[in-house]
């Protein structure tokens, strides 16, 4: 047990700490240094360039500087930088169209480091001498267009501003990528309101527009629904009475069949009329004089009651 923790304990201690610090010891000697993918590393000795290495992987420093590696990460310095592709976003470049509209153009762009050398010792913030030349070129590029070629003709804007960059960067060893105008937009804020304005105006103009004529399309069918079923009642009302005479006619023809109609015609518009109808029995009947017994009367007028014939009054 005890052989078997002293070999775990120089284990952890060859592995975690003698192994890095001897690699650390071998780098900081010049003996070989690693390269990363998109990564760029600078050695400078005594202010001039020495080594460029920009090709991942392991590279031998004795073989590369020869016999300077030894002292060129003691007296020297290594610049270590990042080529990956990066992006930008200028929001609102001021930028005035043909008719004097104050506008904002709104820039997407990439850049990457394409010369390494250029990008440390030509100019001292090349990241921020980018940006300020992609909005100069904006305002020269795109002042004074139309309103519309602003609005809708964005990548002709992208190309020219592009075009006008891409030769200042590459003297900063800073390569310009795509360009593209992202947003164009107003920055007077009465302008936009006055703009707001006249839209929901014509907004309601148009709806007004397609109400009225839905209206009127509504009218125009109504109207044309009621003409025609004027027409036809019309007609109907003018045939009808030649169609009730010649019914009555074929009636009339058979004496039996006309009398029976007009018994249920005129029972019809009894029931329907929803009158009282008092019935009276027919003379000889027993309850007509128990009914004039009762009531003071002289014997003319008994003989004159016993003489009504039947009657239906209603």
């Amino acid at each position: 047990m005890i052989e078997f923790f002293a070999a775990a304990a120089a284990t952890f201690v060859g592995m975690f700490v003698a192994m890095p610090l001897f690699l650390f010891l071998v780098q900081m000697l010049g003996v070989y240094t690693v390269v990363h993918e998109r990564q760029c590393k600078v050695y400078v000795l005594f202010g001039k360039v020495v080594a460029v290495l920009d090709q991942p992987g392991l590279h031998l420093l004795w073989f590369e500087l020869g016999p300077i590696a030894p002292i060129v990460n003691w007296l020297g310095k290594c610049h270590v930088l990042d080529l990956r592709l990066d992006q930008e976003y200028l929001r609102s470049q001021p930028v005035n169209s043909e008719e004097g509209a104050p506008m904002g153009i709104g820039i997407w762009y990439e850049m990457f480091v394409s010369d390494p050398v250029a990008y440390l010792f030509r100019n001292a913030d090349p990241r921020g001498s980018l940006s300020a030349n992609v909005s100069n070129a904006a305002v020269r590029c795109l002042s004074n267009l139309r309103l519309s070629e602003m609005l809708e003709n964005r990548h002709a804007m992208s190309h020219a501003v592009r075009n006008d960059v891409s030769t200042k960067s590459n003297e900063w060893g800073y390569q310009l990528g795509s360009v593209y105008i992202r947003k164009v937009h107003f920055r007077d804020v009465g302008m936009i309101r006055q703009i707001e304005e006249k839209v929901v105006n014509r907004l309601r103009q148009v709806t007004s527009a397609i109400r009225q004529d839905g209206a009127n399309q509504v009218s125009v069918i109504t109207s044309t629904a009621e003409r025609e079923a004027a027409i036809e009642f019309a007609k109907a009302r003018a045939i009808r009475p030649q169609i009730v005479g010649g019914t009555l006619q074929q009636v009339a023809s058979d004496p039996d069949i006309a009398r029976s109609m007009f018994e249920i015609l005129e029972t019809d518009a009894l029931v329907e009329g929803q009158s009282e109808i008092t019935f009276v029995p027919a003379t000889g009947h027993p309850l007509l004089p128990n009914l004039l017994a009762s009531q003071p009367a002289t014997t003319a007028s008994v003989a004159s009651a016993a003489q009504v014939p039947p009657m239906i009054t209603h």
